[in-house]
């Protein structure tokens, strides 16, 4: 084990937490330049933007998966997460190349179509970046131990990345969105490919000493850990058939799978983990993890979908004013929330625990989200909320990961961060369709619906976050 690595130095956080940040990077680019450029270049609308904005995800739900159990039982190029870090950044790379040329690309293929192609590339940079996602996060529990260096590691890595996205704003606030997009393709590419060699990842995840790690993926555990994302799932497959004309608007049909979600979330908390130890006890707290934490990204990743949509009807009517507009919010977004994971999450964090530090933040979030749907009447009042909304942002990409490393096999970390994956991806497709529809159909009257069901979606997460209980904290 390389010196540094072994005495767990700063320097030694610094680098692991660089492939985690050019995903972030890619994120972030993601965020600020795709519903701009597909309304503005493309002219798509809101309902169009909603769709190709739901194909990465949609290929990510077994990418997710797939890609972590794989990664758990490989080894090549002198790694296990190496490999997929390293090509996640090149894909990703290539796709941010070709945003700006999808009319050129169409030309070049004959297909005709700009949505077939915008969907092909969005599809692919979400799911390059997805997918990518989880291999970088899965170092940071291979190579750290567990408790307090665990949880600096994953403030490490989001203090760095926080701080690269609000660079990523920026550029697009004060400069230019395609300068914005030649510079991530360097970033992405310098970051994923060259400190994967610098950290050198343990040839067994398990505490026995063997050559290879063993490990079995039972098709019926992931079924089951999966239970209260299925309420996600079937509404986006209903989302889907209603874009395509297969179903017919119902709200008895809404009211149906309302219903179900709800059974499915009911079941999840009321499985009982007292009297229970082992892989039982935590694989049930992990499920109540899943569903608090899809709550909170089901609120993010309206505000991420429509949140330009907002700025355009609330603030001002042109694309361009818009799009810088929403550049200077998340950057604001980004840059408090750099400096939050090492100065106060991880300190709050060994006096309270994790999980209670948590639900401060994203309450305050659902607050801050609240007070932009009803207060925000000017874009300062916006700005001002936004930095609310940072320590909630800085949290939910953090300290989550560090508590859910701590509920699983360490054999099986690449498998249960795909999953863990999809309580952000699923909520996309539902922020994408059902909730798309929505937002197409009262925008223009009611422009605080987006940060209405931003509020509602993270109150509800913080409420169910009181039901996951702390592993391995010692008040300190």
């Amino acid at each position: 084990m390389l010196a540094y690595q072994k005495k767990l130095s700063k320097l030694f956080y610094v680098i692991l937490s660089l492939p985690a940040t050019a995903m972030g990077f890619g994120l972030s680019i993601q965020i600020a330049v795709l519903s701009w450029i597909l309304s503005s270049k493309y002219g798509l609308d809101i309902h169009e933007v909603g769709i190709v904005w739901a194909a990465g995800p949609i290929a990510g739900i077994l990418g997710q998966i797939i890609i972590g159990v794989v990664s758990d039982k490989v080894w090549f190029w002198g790694g296990r997460r190496k490999p997929f870090i390293i090509i996640g950044g090149i894909l990703a790379a290539i796709m941010i190349y070709c945003l700006p040329r999808l009319d050129l690309i169409d030309h070049a293929l004959g297909i005709g179509n700009i949505m077939a192609v915008a969907i092909t590339v969005a599809l692919t940079l979400d799911l390059s970046i997805n997918v990518g996602f989880n291999p970088t996060r899965s170092i940071i529990a291979d190579v750290t131990p567990e408790g307090a260096p665990r949880t600096r590691g994953f403030a490490w890595m989001q203090a760095i990345s926080n701080f690269f996205g609000a660079g990523a704003y920026l550029i697009s606030a004060l400069l230019d969105n395609y300068l914005l997009m030649n510079i991530g393709i360097a970033l992405i590419l310098v970051f994923t490919i060259i400190p994967v060699f610098m950290i050198e990842e343990p040839r067994s995840l398990s505490l026995e000493k063997t050559d290879t790690p063993k490990v079995r993926v039972s098709t019926k555990e992931v079924l089951l850990t999966l239970t209260p994302l299925y309420g996600y799932l079937i509404f986006a497959m209903y989302g889907i058939g209603l874009k395509l004309g297969m179903f017919p608007e119902s709200q008895t049909v809404m009211y149906i799978l309302i219903g179900i979600g709800v059974v499915l979330m009911l079941s999840t908390f009321m499985a009982k983990e007292s009297g229970q130890t082992g892989d039982v006890a935590n694989e049930r707290s992990f499920r109540k993890l899943l569903a608090a934490h899809s709550f909170t990204w089901l609120g993010v990743q309206t505000m991420f979908v429509y949140g330009f949509f907002f700025v355009l009807h609330k603030y001002s009517d042109d694309n361009d004013a818009a799009g810088k507009m929403i550049g200077w919010a998340f950057f604001l977004l980004n840059a408090f929330g750099s400096l939050f994971p090492i100065f106060f999450l991880e300190p709050l964090s060994k006096k309270i625990g994790r999980v209670k530090t948590h639900i401060i933040s994203i309450g305050l979030m659902a607050i801050g989200y609240f007070g932009i749907a009803f207060f925000a009447s000017n874009q300062y009042v916006f700005y001002a909320l936004m930095v609310v909304l940072s320590l909630g942002w800085s949290s939910l990409v953090s300290l989550p990961f560090a508590i859910m490393t701590e509920k699983i096999n360490k054999e099986k970390i690449g498998l249960y961060m795909g999953i863990f994956n999809l309580s952000v991806v699923l909520p996309q497709l539902l922020a994408s369709f059902i909730i798309g529809i929505l937002v197409n159909a009262y925008i223009e009257e009611y422009n605080w619906i987006v940060f209405l069901v931003s509020g509602i979606s993270l109150a509800i997460s913080t409420f169910l976050w009181g039901f996951v209980k702390e592993t391995g904290y010692q008040k300190t």
